[in-house]
């Protein structure tokens, strides 16, 4: 029966978000009860706080980033990456997503995945620029295409992203893959399942990049 104790911080999370209660405390006393029930005294309890959060320190990093991101915007940064843009002339929507995307799959095929994302990259500088160079290529752009060109933006990151962090091995999805695999008999190491997403990258890059060239034209030859 003691075996099921540590059981209990389930029921504590279900009760304390059943009462509205604050998520980070019914958590927080939810983990401290689960060890505390486990046979663990609370020094050790507190000490495993501390291992956990200084282990993943770097995902701590992209919640501090945020709100310095949301600063900048909020002092023109969205407007000082259209006027870098407009200084280009030979600039166009299409050119700077294919950019974007060839340097998503390089970083993210590195392990440097949370160097760029939505929150960080598409809405403070990759959409404002990729929209500047589309007015510029069309003389103006009306709702519908401003939000295509958005659109555009947000999938080449996801594509550059899903297709580029498959290389690097030492990720979830990877080991995802093997122990899927795994079930089936088939026993293949993080390494070489990397190997094998290389093709599927470089597929990606040229389907993308083919509907990108595309998609720069349709601008380019609605300009009036």
């Amino acid at each position: 029966m003691s075996e099921y104790l540590p059981l209990a911080g389930i029921l504590i999370v279900v009760v304390g978000f059943a009462l509205k209660l604050n998520p980070m405390l019914v958590v927080t006393v939810s983990a401290i009860a689960t060890g505390l029930l486990g046979g663990m005294d609370l020094v050790a309890v507190i000490a495993l706080f501390g291992k956990a959060f200084n282990d993943n320190r770097i995902i701590a990093i992209v919640w501090i980033v945020l709100p310095v991101i949301g600063l900048l915007e909020r002092y023109g940064l969205q407007q000082r990456a259209r006027a870098v843009i407009t200084d280009f002339r030979n600039a166009t929507a299409g050119r700077i997503l294919l950019l974007y995307l060839g340097y998503r799959q390089i970083t993210a095929a590195l392990g440097l995945y949370s160097t760029a994302g939505h929150a960080q990259t598409v809405r403070p500088l990759i959409a404002p620029m990729t929209l500047a160079a589309a007015e510029q290529q069309r003389g103006g752009l009306d709702e519908e295409t401003g939000e295509k060109v958005k659109a555009m933006s947000a999938a080449t990151d996801n594509v550059g992203l899903f297709f580029g962090e498959d290389i690097f091995f030492a990720i979830g999805s990877i080991v995802l893959i093997q122990q899927t695999l795994a079930t089936y008999d088939i026993n293949l190491a993080p390494l070489q399942l990397a190997v094998w997403a290389i093709p599927t990258a470089i597929a990606a890059f040229i389907v993308h990049g083919s509907r990108l060239i595309m998609f720069d034209r349709r601008l380019g030859r609605a300009r009036p």
